[in-house]
């Protein structure tokens, strides 16, 4: 792979690791969908980076549930669901536009719908992570 595109892999892989991150501590800032994005990116430019995502004890195993059985787990969808509660809170507070907010709504509530209907991961999946190569 051209050099080149293995370093704009890798950025994107470390900036969406940083974002996963901070999503860790802010309350409305989303976590895994950076991970994910982080291990896909990582993968093309560094899989000894996704290597280490994938067994971090933090992040990893929801990143192995979802590449293994595109599975969620409950703590994360109970925070996603309220992340997009206090979403759809704000929203209806601060948008004027009453077709707008009823789209942005509409839209919110889906995306929760997909995702509490997401399975969750078997036991064997949240515990096991790859093994160091």
């Amino acid at each position: 792979m051209p050099s080149v595109r293995r370093a704009a892999y890798l950025a994107l892989a470390w900036v969406s690791f940083a974002l996963g991150v901070i999503g860790a501590f802010l309350p409305l800032m989303p976590t895994t969908c950076f991970m994910l994005l982080a291990v896909w990116a990582a993968s093309r430019g560094s899989p000894r980076f996704a290597l280490w995502i994938r067994e971090h004890p933090r992040f990893g195993p929801a990143v192995v549930a979802w590449e293994g059985e595109r599975a969620i787990p409950r703590h994360a969808k109970y925070l996603a669901v309220l992340a997009l509660g206090v979403s759809i809170l704000v929203l209806a507070l601060t948008v004027s536009l009453v077709w707008l907010k009823a789209a942005l709504v509409v839209g919110l509530v889906l995306v929760g719908v997909w995702i509490v209907t997401r399975p969750e991961p078997s036991l064997g999946s949240v515990s096991a992570s790859p093994s160091r190569r």
